[in-house]
């Protein structure tokens, strides 16, 4: 790969300071540079903060702007970091087996039945690592502490004391001073250096982060069982260190949608007619939104690459099209479309013409975790977003892509299940300052599901599948490495030995579904409310595709909350009603000319006595956009008919139901008792 001026001065400089620090490194008794081991997590790192001559606040601060202190059982994470200190390896995580959410899936990302289909590739993203210096920084922490790759990889004192000396080596590369006792103020230039941000902004964002945490402090367990504390401190950072850094300055232009206090740049999704046809263009649609169509759902997608290929990718107009991209190193964000036009991302047309698609940098399937930068900007920016367009902060419309439902039947299975079960639902709704609450008592009706994410460990396997056509792949039985999940399984009675549910979509022959880390049919997740069907001893059923399903929520441990508010049943005297994967408009709305886009159900039924959380009330409705130009009969307008839909939570993707066909109750009427 080429690399560019900046590059190669950048190598240069830090190679120096590698050099520096490791002369400046001081040996143990034993003539090591390995520090001696200690348990305890918070001695771990002030140990690597007076080794290294780093204030230990800086150094706990850009550890949980990374990690949060987790250690992420030693599984890499979306931008291939490991440990606490977020150590990046991309060429070692690049040589591991590891499949992508698109393998198993023939999902058309834009999901119009009135056009050719888009399915997608297996390779649609899959350029090999790129190789940034933000995406190796393990190789230099090796090279300063002496410590090999495989240490920094697995063992958490290990990693600390590498990002300790890193930080101590961008701080000298910069002529800042160097010391444990040193003001932490003036470290902000190794702060943003640390992010391995390639501008200015994102490098400012990142350290702005920092202190922020640093000035509030933080306490908690972390998910290996380590109390690690960092005390609220006031400092005022010396911003002007980030000028030694040497980085490109963004162009933030007129009508960038972003939040001010959050690293953001425009790099256009190409809007062109590259075929002989109309219909030949991408990567989007041109819509007036909200003014035609209100935005009702923000999704929440991985990319299964990393971000610069992504971003490449959505610069192909003969691929698909996302409003914006996340970075995991730093958080920085990429927008791509204006939201008030529509992406192709979802794989469902209706979802699409009413969304706005957050693609954040990483592999569903791979085990991975996501970093708290990433996860901080993400939220910020969907607040931002939310409160603009008056979307709820809830699950019923802050969604994942593994959410969206297929459109029709044939739809279903191909359907992509991004951003996994890794994803922390929970801790992303703490950050959109929108926590999962109690309403209820189990009274109520309502179950919100929300497992502590750090010891909710389910047993998936395969994670370390290949894609197609390697020789000898691994089981998809192999077990996945066990480490927080946000999902919870479903099985078909009240005991871990009985089978999962079945989804009659996935798994036609009625056998059950699977822990496969792919296999969301028998799984739900947290923020997702059902309605309660029973309650046994340790065990609580819900409704979930047509059938009671239960999970496991003792009372010295809940993995869900009691909640309370309107549920669908069928009306009296009708035995199974239709369930939708779209809410489109009857045929008697469509104007001349337009052909009609048919109310196709899905594989399911909902049966009387059966009750589904009810997460909104729709108008059928359908965004015609077909040509290039809009010169087709209809294009660009908003077909609505009479009817009315309801959003429910039916299995793990929401669904839809003819408001025709259903009661809407309080959820305490007709609630088990």
């Amino acid at each position: 790969m080429h690399l560019s001026a900046t590059t190669r001065s950048r190598r240069v400089l830090l190679a120096a300071a590698v050099a520096a620090a490791m002369v400046a490194t001081p040996l143990t008794a034993a003539g090591s540079a390995a520090a001696a081991p200690t348990a305890d997590r918070q001695q771990q790192y002030a140990a690597a903060a007076a080794e290294y001559g780093v204030p230990e606040s800086v150094l706990l601060g850009v550890s949980y702007l990374q990690s949060r202190w987790d250690t992420n059982a030693g599984t890499p994470s979306t931008s291939a970091g490991y440990g606490p200190m977020h150590l990046t390896d991309a060429e070692h995580v690049a040589a591991l087996p590891g499949g992508t959410h698109h393998e198993e899936g023939t999902e058309d990302p834009r999901g119009d039945d009135s056009r050719p289909s888009l399915a997608e590739t297996p390779e649609s993203a899959a350029e090999p690592a790129p190789a940034e210096a933000a995406l190796r920084t393990l190789d230099a922490a090796a090279e300063l502490t002496g410590a090999s790759e495989e240490a920094l990889r697995t063992d958490v004192t290990a990693n600390i004391r590498g990002g300790a000396a890193l930080l101590a080596a961008y701080q000298r590369e910069i002529g800042a001073p160097v010391g444990a006792d040193t003001d932490p103020a003036a470290w902000y230039g190794a702060v943003a250096r640390y992010s391995g941000a390639d501008s200015a902004d994102a490098a400012a964002a990142f350290a702005n982060e920092v202190y922020a945490t640093i000035a509030t402090g933080d306490t908690r367990l972390t998910d290996d069982g380590q109390r690690v504390t960092l005390a609220a401190s006031a400092v005022l950072p010396e911003r002007s260190w980030l000028d030694r850094l040497g980085l490109r300055k963004l162009a933030r232009p007129d009508g960038l949608e972003c939040p001010d206090d959050i690293s953001c740049e425009w790099i256009p999704a190409p809007y062109q007619n590259y075929g002989t046809t109309l219909g030949a263009y991408g990567n989007h649609d041109l819509a007036d939104r909200p003014a035609q169509q209100k935005i009702e759902y923000i999704v929440i997608h991985d990319t299964e690459g990393y971000f610069g290929p992504s971003v490449n990718l959505v610069k192909d107009p003969k691929r698909v099209g996302w409003h914006y991209t996340l970075r995991s190193v730093d958080g920085h964000i990429a927008q791509h479309i204006k939201t008030k036009n529509v992406g192709w991302h979802a794989g469902n047309w209706y979802v699409n013409s009413k969304s706005i698609g957050l693609e954040h940098e990483g592999f569903a399937g791979h085990g991975t975790w996501y970093t708290e930068a990433m996860y901080r900007t993400s939220a910020k920016l969907v607040r931002h977003l939310a409160r603009q367009y008056n979307i709820p902060l809830d699950r019923n419309h802050i969604i994942g892509h593994d959410n969206v439902p297929g459109t029709v039947a044939a739809n279903v299975r191909g359907m992509h299940w991004d951003a996994g079960p890794y994803w922390n639902w929970s801790h992303y709704f703490d950050l959109l300052k929108a926590p999962f609450k109690s309403t209820g008592t189990p009274r109520t009706g309502l179950v919100t599901i929300d497992p502590d994410f750090a010891t909710n460990q389910p047993q998936f396997t395969g994670c370390n599948r290949q894609p197609p056509g390697v020789p000898n792949p691994p089981p998809p039985t192999a077990p996945c490495p066990l480490r927080g999940s946000s999902a919870l399984p479903l099985h078909n009675a009240p005991s871990h030995d009985a089978p999962l549910v079945n989804d009659i979509a996935l798994r036609p022959d009625g056998t059950p579904n699977t822990m496969y880390v792919s296999d969301h049919g028998a799984r739900v997740s947290a923020g997702q409310t059902y309605a309660l069907a029973e309650v046994r001893g340790d065990w609580t059923a819900i409704w979930y595709l047509g059938q009671k399903s239960w999970f496991h929520n003792p009372a010295s441990a809940r993995t869900a909350k009691w909640s309370v508010g309107l549920v669908a049943t069928p009306k009296a005297g009708k035995t199974t009603i239709p369930v939708y994967g779209r809410a489109y408009p009857e045929q008697a709305a469509y104007p001349a000319g337009v052909p009609y886009q048919t109310i196709s159900p899905l594989q399911y039924t909902l049966s009387a006595g059966e009750r589904y959380a009810v997460g909104n009330v729709l108008p059928g409705e359908y965004y015609r956009a077909t040509t290039f130009d809009g010169s087709a009969p209809g294009d660009r307008t908003v077909i609505r008919g009479d009817n009315k839909y309801v959003q429910i939570q039916f299995g793990h993707r929401i669904m839809y139901v003819n408001l025709d066909d259903v009661n809407l109750l309080p959820s305490p009427l007709g609630a088990p008792r």
